[in-house]
């Protein structure tokens, strides 16, 4: 990388659901391009080997991210780290498997809208005076095209990516005068590990039915993810907020 500006040098991250899929993507995007990154979980052995095999510039939380009091703890670690937080990226979400909205029991759609939104609620509390006091921010949140297409099957998990994407909007809004941007981002389905209950059984039949609907003709990666954060997390989006940004290869067309 020498001679050339890293695009988060720097800054400091939190990412939420980093010991794997988007989130582990996230965080090692992030790291190549000068950040200090806080892999955050509820996976401990995942996030620790994360935030190891990124090296020193890299720390691990073992996360709730549904309880106000693990997010104190997590923004203490980071701020005992590395003194700042300037990028939050709310990526924990949690969805119930692919099949009749009557059939998801009460206590698997608290857990989805504890995960995908008040998390949501939980950070802003958390982040935002701290990023007023520095001067600004950035707010990213890994919604989904579900939230901006709903298919039949996933009826709860897409009404609280919903949610997410309204909560930006709103959160930009409010939150520009201080100078904190707020972003989302809207995958199409990917190779992480709730692949299976959102296609409610993996079978390569299932997989080409879901291949099909993405013009691109493959489902999403974490780098694809990795790179659309990067670029919103960046100063190269300093005019960028309340945007959705669907990374999805054509799907929501």
């Amino acid at each position: 990388m020498s001679g050339k500006t890293m695009r988060l040098e720097n800054k400091v991250a939190i990412i939420t659901g980093a010991a794997s899929g988007f989130g582990e993507g996230m965080a090692r995007r992030f790291a190549e391009e000068g950040a200090r990154v806080v892999v955050a979980d509820l996976n401990a052995k995942g996030a620790e080997r994360v935030a190891e095999e990124i090296g020193p510039n890299a720390i691990w939380t073992q996360t709730d991210v549904s309880l106000r009091s693990e997010f104190d703890e997590m923004i203490y670690a980071a701020k005992s780290a590395f003194g700042r937080i300037d990028i939050m990226v709310n990526n924990a979400g949690f969805t119930h498997r692919n099949g009749d909205m009557l059939g998801v029991d009460e206590e698997t759609f608290d857990l989805i809208t504890a995960v995908n939104m008040k998390a949501i609620y939980h950070a802003a509390l958390s982040v935002v005076p701290i990023m007023d006091r520095q001067g600004g921010g950035v707010i990213l949140t890994t919604a989904s095209t579900a939230g901006l297409r709903p298919r039949p099957g996933l009826t709860w998990y897409n009404a609280s990516k919903g949610w997410a994407i309204t909560a930006t909007k709103s959160m930009a809004v409010e939150l520009a005068p201080r100078n904190i941007r707020v972003n989302c981002l809207c995958p199409v389905a990917g190779e992480t590990g709730m692949l299976e209950r959102f296609m409610g059984a993996d079978t390569p039949e299932i997989r080409e039915k879901f291949r099909a609907s993405i013009p691109l003709g493959r489902l999403s990666t974490p780098l694809d993810i990795a790179n659309a954060a990067l670029w919103l997390a960046s100063d190269e989006a300093a005019f960028i907020t309340g945007v959705a940004l669907e990374v999805d290869g054509g799907r929501c067309i």
